[in-house]
């Protein structure tokens, strides 16, 4: 089987994205599936392995083509842009931001070079971010900015459960604002053509409802009636296979028993506590609509706990093995 190379940059070094990578990468099963690349410093890993009690040896590599790609070694391409020694654990700072911008960095180059396959990213800090001078607020906005990419979207993936989002980080006053028949439609589009591109070509995409029960027919709210409606028949007219507005109540448990094969969110709390609520740590964030697949661990730096070797791996292995699973779809349909 041709592996395909999954780069991993690291995360704010001091947050628990090191660790997590490493404990990931002590499970042999990844390796089957794909060629795990990461993207740091070298002592930001040492110390991470010495957080967690593992004795990894760390394969230090220029290119990736020099990767050995096999249990109990971290091949590394090594920035060497961490001092460690002034390194503060759970701590806000220029250093970890800047880091962190630049792991990510490297890793969208070598993506844009096809060298790797796809990029499975570790938590990073938006007020780091900030102190370090970096103009991007998160991982979505960095990666549109160094492609080019007009509004990625983002897709959660947990068991058989996906879900798209019409809006993402806004008051869910102007998330309200924001559903119009033009974007309902418009997302339908290219929820359908995300879809395509991860290899699924079948089943219905179902549209959420906004207010209770859909509004019943305007009696409270009539979102459904003047734009979701409209735009959903206007979608099925042009060959569009979409269903809705189905209640919020409702919808996500359809879609996990198979009746549709994804469902569009319509603000940002609708999806997330469906997803995180079924498995908060499997909960796998994709972008899509990049010149590559990124996916992503659904939680935070957690400085609290940084440092302790507390943090659980599930959600960054997971990461890894839904970038393996969809990267060769993906990138066929480029």
């Amino acid at each position: 089987m041709n592996r395909p190379c999954i780069a991993i940059p690291l995360g704010d070094p001091a947050g628990i994205g090191p660790e997590i990578v490493v404990k990931a990468l002590t499970d042999k099963e990844l390796y089957d599936i794909c060629r795990p690349l990461v993207i740091g410093d070298r002592e930001v890993v040492r110390q991470a392995m010495d957080f967690c009690g593992l004795k990894l040896e760390i394969h230090g590599i220029d290119e990736p083509q020099e990767g050995l790609y096999k249990p109990g070694t971290i091949d590394l391409i090594d920035l060497a842009n961490v001092d460690i020694g002034r390194l503060q654990m759970g701590r806000v700072q220029a250093m970890g931001g800047r880091a962190a911008y630049e792991f990510i960095e490297k890793s969208v180059q070598l993506a844009l070079d096809q060298k790797v396959d796809a990029i499975a990213t570790t938590p990073i800090n938006k007020e780091s971010l900030k102190t370090a001078g970096v103009e991007y607020i998160g991982h979505t906005e960095i990666l549109a900015g160094l492609t080019g990419t007009q509004d990625p979207l983002t897709l959660f993936e947990v068991k058989n459960l996906r879900v798209f989002f019409l809006t993402r980080h806004v008051s869910l006053r102007k998330a309200c604002d924001l559903i119009t028949r033009e974007r309902v439609l418009d997302y339908i589009k290219r929820c359908t053509d995300a879809l395509r591109r991860l290899g699924i070509t079948r089943g219905t995409l179902a549209v959420a409802g906004l207010n209770p029960h859909c509004g019943e027919h305007g009696l409270f709210g009539d979102e459904e009636v003047r734009h979701i409606e409209p735009a959903i028949e206007e979608a099925r007219r042009l060959g569009y296979d979409v269903a809705g507005p189905i209640g919020a109540d409702s919808v996500f448990h359809l879609a996990l028993t198979g009746r549709f094969s994804a469902v569009l969110s319509l603000y940002h709390d609708q999806g997330h506590i469906a997803t995180k609520t079924l498995d908060f740590e499997r909960t796998i964030a994709l972008t899509v609509g990049l010149p590559f697949l990124r996916t992503s661990v659904d939680h935070g730096t957690a400085f609290d706990i940084a440092g302790t070797g507390k943090a659980s791996a599930v959600s960054m292995a997971e990461a890894v093995r839904v970038a393996a699973k969809y990267a060769p779809h993906y990138n066929r349909s480029i």
